[in-house]
């Protein structure tokens, strides 16, 4: 393993209210006490416009990207080790925006570890297998645990951007620090 892995942590929903950031800064600091050697970089989609479509190329041609959003989003992501996706689940999928983020590159996935985080009114595990299939087909080493964080009604409802984080995750921390352990030996 690197000295100081870098692992960035993916937040999947570029909605205008939402818990995306909360939720990937609590995951951030569980991962710093269980990989203490790794640097930790939350990402928001949302400072990453990147338009559907918009390269003449497809990325697992290799062809190099056109766009200036496509290169700085290509240096980005080729400067992780690993990445943690922190994603709400919507009618049973994962956001458009984070599949969007995942096609517009191809090698710069390869061959890195990955960790679901999924969350919404049923945990998100339909949301988290879709993405695995899609992390696996962009090669990356998907761990086998991930964490779900099931959300009340009422959380959901209010829709106001905040959460009672402890009460809300505390049946998941196991599975994220198990995820997070899984993840380092994948670093390894």
């Amino acid at each position: 393993m690197k000295p100081s892995p870098k692992i960035l942590v993916i937040m999947g929903s570029v909605r205008l209210q939402r818990i995306s950031p909360l939720l990937a800064d609590w995951v951030a600091s569980v991962g710093r006490l269980c990989i203490p050697e790794a640097v930790f970089e939350l990402v928001d989609l949302r400072n990453w416009p990147l338009p559907m479509m918009d390269e003449p190329a497809i990325p697992a041609h290799g062809a190099g990207y056109q766009t200036p959003q496509a290169q700085a989003w290509s240096s980005k992501i080729s400067q992780a080790d690993a990445f943690i996706f922190v994603t709400p689940q919507y009618n049973w999928g994962y956001p458009a925006a984070l599949k969007n983020a995942l096609d517009h590159l191809y090698s710069e996935w390869h061959h890195k570890p990955a960790f679901i985080v999924s969350y919404g009114a049923h945990g998100g595990e339909k949301c988290a297998a879709q993405l695995r299939q899609v992390l696996t087909g962009l090669k990356l080493h998907v761990t086998q645990q991930h964490a779900e964080l099931t959300l009340s009604t009422e959380q959901i409802l209010r829709n106001d951007g905040h959460i009672g984080l402890p009460e809300a995750v505390q049946n998941q921390e196991t599975a994220l620090q198990t995820g997070l352990m899984e993840l380092r030996k994948l670093l390894s």
